[in-house]
């Protein structure tokens, strides 16, 4: 006798039931697909934002520069790093379109006015590419403007308030240059920001690339290259690549990083992923339980053909298998429905995307708050080899429960 055709009659012969287990596991499997697909939209997210704005998905510096990255310091920086960045461009426009490949110097700076001085911190980059990077153009106030030119900055709002600064003043800055001795520069102020965020107001200048170079005396060099890839998937291939061209620079002591080796900030990402795992996990088997629930009402129902079964000699490793495979096979119907709909649920959705706007109010930072689901393959097999296990799994206790029946007892109905 084929097992596999007599579970699936026996499925057949209550298919209200049967539906009722079968959509269970939808339902559980339609809510892992979809909480995951936003779950690793929501993760990506966080990462673009944070590769973006600090590290880049790939970011190169010098050794020397890694064993001081806390105190910034300007003395160690890439030379002559313009050819640098147009190698790695060129080398990632097949592997990965799409790629931004930014220099950038971060260091202190004291800024002065007639009203006194404070300390702050320096941001400069090319102001077109740290446009869609930084993005401070969108909290400047009414009045100002982007950097449009050499010789501006963009000034904290809260900076601005304590030292009596407005827009179009000047604003002078000192800080030590790159052979210990002091950098003057003046700035006008193109516009003051507000991001609503008291540690970037109250601390942040942004500049040009060049005149932080003026201003430091680092020669057409940069601190940092940072590579933004249009994805966090396309960060191993990228790597190897990056590796390799500034291998071949010349430049001796760069050190190439993944945004994934540098601070803190990886570690908490990876263990969201984790907590996401277990959540997914428990939602189902929260969905197969009814299938443990359906196989035993099942089994009690069919005691005494179950009893007759045994004493036509079916043994009970088959009769195991029969009531097993019922079970599974419930839960790879409703594994695969689930994860078709919330495929197409997140596909849809992935071009759309969510506007987290009005839920991230209070990151005032500017980010990027439009949630995109993922699609990928991988999630979807798993999600039908979850369901499916997990089914099977709930279901082992009830078939083996019907298996260990004795034959005169089942048929008695006892």
């Amino acid at each position: 006798m084929n097992i596999l055709s007599f579970a699936a009659r026996n499925l057949l012969r209550n298919r209200r039931r049967s539906a009722l287990a079968a959509l269970s596991v939808f339902l559980s499997i339609f809510m892992i697909v979809v909480l995951r697909g936003f779950a690793d939209g929501f993760l990506d997210s966080i990462v673009k934002n944070y590769t973006k704005n600090e590290t880049g998905h790939i970011n190169i510096a010098t050794k020397a520069y890694r064993d001081r990255f806390r105190f910034l310091p300007v003395d160690e920086y890439i030379e002559d790093s313009p050819p640098l960045v147009k190698a790695i461009q060129s080398a990632l426009e097949k592997t990965a379109p799409g790629s931004i490949v930014a220099e950038r110097i971060r260091f202190g700076v004291l800024l002065s006015s007639e009203k006194g001085t404070r300390e702050a911190l320096a941001i400069a980059g090319d102001p077109e590419t740290e446009r869609r990077l930084l993005m401070l153009d969108r909290s400047i106030e009414a009045g100002g403007s982007y950097l449009s030119g050499p010789g501006q900055t963009l000034v904290g709002a809260s900076l601005a308030a304590d030292l009596g600064l407005k827009r179009g003043g000047d604003l002078k800055l000192v800080t030590q240059k790159t052979d210990g001795g002091l950098g003057f520069k003046r700035l006008r102020i193109a516009g003051i920001f507000k991001t609503g965020v008291n540690d970037l107001d109250g601390s942040i200048v942004q500049m040009g690339l060049e005149d932080a170079r003026e201003l430091l005396g680092m020669e057409g060099g940069a601190q940092q290259i940072a590579v933004i890839l249009s994805g966090r998937s396309k960060l191993g291939p990228s790597l190897d690549i990056v590796r390799n061209v500034a291998q071949a620079s010349g430049n001796a002591g760069l050190s190439v990083l993944p945004w994934t080796a540098i601070g803190e900030y990886p570690k908490i990402v990876k263990l969201m992923e984790i907590v996401y795992d277990w959540v997914y996990l428990v939602v189902g088997f929260l969905g197969a339980f009814i299938i443990a629930n359906v196989m035993m009402m099942v089994i009690l129902e069919r005691r005494r053909e179950i009893g007759i079964l045994m004493s036509m000699g079916m043994p009970k490793g088959r009769i195991l298998g029969v009531f097993l495979l019922e079970g599974t096979m419930l839960g790879f119907i409703g594994s695969t429905a689930g994860v078709l709909v919330g495929f197409a649920f997140n596909l849809f959705f992935s071009k759309r995307g969510f506007d987290m706007t009005s839920a991230m109010a209070g990151f005032a930072w500017p980010l990027d708050n439009i949630i995109y689901p993922s699609t990928g393959l991988g999630p979807l097999l798993a999600g039908i080899l979850v369901g499916t296990a997990v089914s099977a799994v709930m279901a082992y206790l009830p078939s083996r429960r019907a298996a260990a029946m004795a034959p005169v007892e089942a048929i008695r109905g006892q």
